[in-house]
């Protein structure tokens, strides 16, 4: 399950237990959403509470980050999990954006705002 929220440039995306091909597509029309408003946004994935994710959203991931390279100004990785974690950095080859770790949505939040 997914849920997402948007604030502004913001995209605040939770996933919770484990990450489907229908719960990526309402992902990706969420950043679409946003597009529209601004031409880079800020993403905030809080995925503490993912359990995993099926096969099919692997390759969905690697096609959406490839067509959306310099759509990014910042994205923040909430996660206790390393492995969530190092599989979150792989990305950084195929985006400009700037990608963090954080252990708290809090922090997180705070520096996609600059602050």
């Amino acid at each position: 399950m997914i849920v997402v929220e948007e604030d502004k440039d913001l995209l605040k995306v939770s996933v919770y237990s484990e990450l489907s091909l229908a719960d990526f597509r309402e992902f990706e029309a969420a950043v679409s959403n946003e597009l529209k408003r601004a031409p880079k946004i800020k993403l905030l994935l809080n995925l503490t509470k993912m359990s995993g994710y099926t096969v099919d959203v692997m390759w969905a991931d690697i096609k959406f980050t490839h067509s959306h390279a310099h759509d990014f100004k910042r994205i923040a990785v909430v996660t206790g999990n390393m492995w969530v974690t190092w599989l979150g950095w792989l990305p950084t080859a195929f985006t400009d954006a700037e990608i963090k770790h954080f252990e708290d949505a809090a922090v997180a939040t705070t520096w996609l705002h600059g602050r």
